[in-house]
């Protein structure tokens, strides 16, 4: 789970760096509106990929881990209404 977030978000930083790139290199050459558009794209990028990155799954389940004391698991356990492994 946690290696497919990484690749993500390795890969919208790709993206990010590409777009950034490319329309101050190539894409400037021909139309300045679409270079500063490909800017602003490339601007929203990295929150939205540090967002999926730390997006936590329904199977990660770090909130509700056991603290090691059998009798507060338990405890926690019956409020959640879950059955002890």
């Amino acid at each position: 789970m946690y290696a497919r977030r990484r690749r993500v978000y390795f890969l919208m930083m790709g993206g990010c760096l590409f777009l950034f790139v490319s329309a101050w290199a190539f894409v400037r050459l021909w139309s300045v509106p679409a270079a500063v558009a490909m800017c602003v794209v490339a601007m929203v990028v990295p929150p939205v990929a540090a967002v999926i990155a730390n997006r936590r799954g329904p199977e990660d389940r770090w909130w509700d881990d056991p603290s090691g004391d059998p009798e507060s698991d338990e405890w926690w356990d019956e409020l959640d209404g879950r059955k002890r492994r």
